[in-house]
C-alpha cells in the first residue's frame, strides 16, 4: 500500500473543509484533502453568509467571486397571526467591510471554493476518497482511505482536521461527546424555484397554528421552513400534496416547481473537545446551530480563520511551549463563541415558534415597546443582539480594560480607508493575513522611531498608520492611510485614540498599548511569528 505524506490533511471538502484548505494553501502549507463524494454538493443547504465570513472570503480571495453570486444586505420581517409586520431588522452598518446578511446557494459557492484551491500547487483535493481508519501518534496522524481512482491508501500528515459534518465519523471513533440538547420539534425544509414572492427580506410568521420562515435567494429562488405540528411523521410530511397545502398558507408559492423538500431535527450541541492529540474537529463536527441565526455555516468558517494561521505557524516552530499555547487557544476561543451563537438561534427560535396566543401576543407588545426607544429600536434593527466575536481567553494580552470596553480578544473593524493620494480600499487589502503593528493617532508617523520600526519589521510584522476621519494622512517611513468610513472615529472607539493595536494574522487584536509604550508589544509579536 503505498504512503503519501502531507503536513495537514482534511476530512471533509464542504465549504469549512475547502475554506480550511484555501486558508492554509495560501500560507504555502501542503495539504491534501479529502472527500468521500464525488463532486461538491448539488443540493441547497446553507443559504446566508454573514459580514464576517465574507471577511473570510476576502482573506483567501476570493470575495469578488463570492459577491457575485449573492444577494446583498437583506433585512427581515416578522410577521403575527394576523399577518401584520411587528418587527423588522434592517442593518445597514458594516464595521467589518460587508453586509450583515447576504443569501447564496452552498453548490455555487463550493465550486467557487474548489476552483480557488487550483491556485496552489501544495493542495491537493481527493473526491471520491473515503477515510477508512486512522491512528496517531506523537509525530502525526496515519489514514487509511480507499478512493474510486487510487484504490487503498495511507496518508501521513502531521496534523489532522476533522470537517465531515454533524455526524462525524472522526469524532465518534475519538469517542469526544457532544454536549447540549436535541430539539423535539422537526421542521420541513421546501426549497423552490421562480418564486412569486420578490419580497427581497426574510419573511417570519410568528404564528402559534404554523411557525414558518421564508428566506430569499438569488436568481428567483426562496426557501421555506415549517414547523412539522399535529404528531405528523418525516414521510407524511415530505408529501407533496401537504408541501402545497403549507406554501398555499403563507403567500403565493403553491404551484411552484420544488427543488428540494426534506425534514431536519434540529440540535444545539458543542463537541467536549475540539482537539485530542494531533486531531482537530471542525464546523459541524465540532457544534451544531440551530438555523434560526443563519450562523451554521458560518460558525465553521470562523473555526477554520481561527485555525489556519495557528497550523501554519505551529509548522515552522520549534518552541513545544509556544505550539502547545497555539494549538490549545483553538478550543479556549472558539467553544465559548460557538455556544453564544446557539444560544443567540435559540431565543430567535423562541420569538419565531410561539407556544399559545398569548405568548404570541405577549412577543409583539415587547416589540412594540422597543419600537418606541431608538436605543433598544436600533439593538433590534441593526442586529447589535448577534454576539460580536470575543476571546475572553487565548492567545492574546490583557490591556486591563474590562471585558465589555477591551478591544483585546475582538475581530478588529475593517473600515474603508485612504492614503494621501486619495486611494480607497478596505483595511485587509493592505494588511493581508500577516501580523500588524496599527498605529491610530492623529500624528502616527511620530510614533514610531527607526529603531522600534526595525524592531518590528525584522519579526515580518506589517506597520501602519491610520489617523481618525478628520485628519488627512502624510507621507511616513511606514504606509499611513486616513478612516474614512469612521468605523474607528465615533465617540465609542476615541478612548483607543493614540493607541497601537497587534493584530493577529485572522484580524483579531492580540494586544494594545498607548504608543508611547509601542515596544512593550514585542513579546506577544514574538508570539505571532
Amino acid at each position: 500500500m503505498s504512503i503519501d505524506e502531507t503536513e495537514i490533511l482534511i476530512i471533509g471538502a464542504g465549504p469549512t473543509g475547502l475554506t480550511l484548505a484555501n486558508l492554509l494553501g495560501q500560507a504555502g502549507v501542503n495539504v491534501i484533502i479529502v472527500e468521500r463524494n464525488s463532486s461538491t454538493v448539488q443540493e441547497p443547504r446553507a443559504v446566508s453568509i454573514d459580514d464576517e465570513s465574507m471577511r473570510t472570503m476576502q482573506a483567501i480571495g476570493l470575495d469578488a467571486e463570492i459577491l457575485k453570486i449573492v444577494a446583498r444586505g437583506y433585512g427581515s420581517r416578522y410577521l403575527g397571526p394576523n399577518g401584520k409586520c411587528f418587527a423588522s431588522v434592517e442593518p445597514v452598518s458594516r464595521e467589518y467591510g460587508f453586509d450583515k446578511r447576504n443569501a447564496f446557494q452552498q453548490p455555487e459557492l463550493e465550486d467557487i471554493l474548489r476552483k480557488g484551491l487550483k491556485r496552489f500547487a501544495n493542495v491537493e483535493t481527493r473526491f471520491g476518497c473515503n477515510m477508512q481508519s486512522f491512528a496517531q501518534d506523537d509525530t502525526g496522524v496515519t489514514a487509511k482511505v480507499v478512493s474510486t481512482q487510487h484504490g487503498e491508501q495511507s496518508i501521513k500528515a502531521q496534523y489532522m482536521v476533522a470537517c465531515d459534518g454533524g455526524r462525524s465519523p472522526t469524532r465518534i471513533e475519538l469517542d469526544i461527546l457532544l454536549d447540549g440538547s436535541t430539539f423535539s420539534e422537526q421542521w420541513l425544509i421546501v426549497d423552490i424555484f421562480n418564486t412569486k414572492n420578490h419580497f427581497r427580506h426574510t419573511e417570519v410568521f410568528c404564528n402559534p397554528k404554523l411557525p414558518c420562515i421564508s428566506l430569499p435567494g438569488p436568481e428567483g429562488i426562496r426557501r421555506y421552513e415549517f414547523m412539522i405540528q399535529n404528531g405528523q411523521s418525516e414521510q407524511e410530511a415530505e408529501q407533496e400534496d401537504n408541501v402545497r397545502q403549507l406554501l398555499s398558507q403563507v403567500g403565493e408559492d403553491k404551484d411552484a416547481e420544488l427543488r428540494r423538500v426534506k425534514v431536519y431535527t434540529f440540535h444545539g450541541r458543542v463537541a467536549v473537545k475540539w482537539k485530542q492529540g494531533r486531531i482537530f474537529l471542525a464546523g459541524d463536527a465540532a457544534h451544531l446551530t440551530p438555523p434560526f441565526a443563519g450562523q451554521g455555516m458560518n460558525s465553521g468558517l470562523r473555526d477554520v480563520h481561527n485555525l489556519a494561521w495557528k497550523l501554519a505557524l505551529t509548522l515552522c516552530s520549534n518552541d513545544s511551549g509556544k505550539i502547545k499555547n497555539l494549538l490549545d487557544s483553538y478550543q479556549q476561543e472558539r467553544s465559548p463563541h460557538a455556544w453564544n451563537m446557539i444560544e443567540i438561534a435559540l431565543t430567535m427560535g423562541r420569538v419565531m415558534m410561539p407556544t399559545s396566543k398569548l405568548q404570541a401576543a405577549l412577543v409583539r407588545a415587547a416589540f412594540r415597546i422597543m419600537s418606541i426607544y431608538p436605543p433598544a429600536r436600533d439593538y433590534i434593527a441593526q442586529m447589535r443582539y448577534k454576539p460580536k466575536p470575543l476571546f475572553k481567553v487565548g492567545y492574546q494580552q490583557a490591556d486591563g480594560r474590562s471585558v465589555k470596553q477591551t478591544m483585546v480578544g475582538r475581530l478588529f473593524y475593517q473600515p474603508e480607508i485612504e492614503d494621501m493620494h486619495r486611494n480607497r480600499m478596505l483595511l485587509d487589502r493592505i494588511i493581508g493575513n500577516q501580523p500588524c503593528l496599527l498605529v491610530f493617532s492623529e500624528m502616527p508617523e511620530q510614533v514610531v522611531d527607526a529603531k522600534t520600526r526595525k524592531i518590528f519589521e525584522a519579526k515580518n510584522i506589517l506597520i501602519i498608520g491610520i489617523t481618525p476621519e478628520w485628519v488627512n494622512p502624510i507621507e511616513g517611513d511606514f504606509p499611513i492611510y486616513r478612516d474614512v468610513s469612521g468605523e474607528l472615529s465615533h465617540k465609542n472607539f476615541m478612548s483607543y485614540q493614540e493607541h497601537t493595536f497587534l493584530l493577529r494574522p485572522d484580524h483579531y487584536v492580540a494586544a494594545i498599548e498607548p504608543n508611547a509604550n509601542i515596544i512593550s508589544l514585542e513579546n506577544m509579536a514574538d508570539r505571532l511569528v
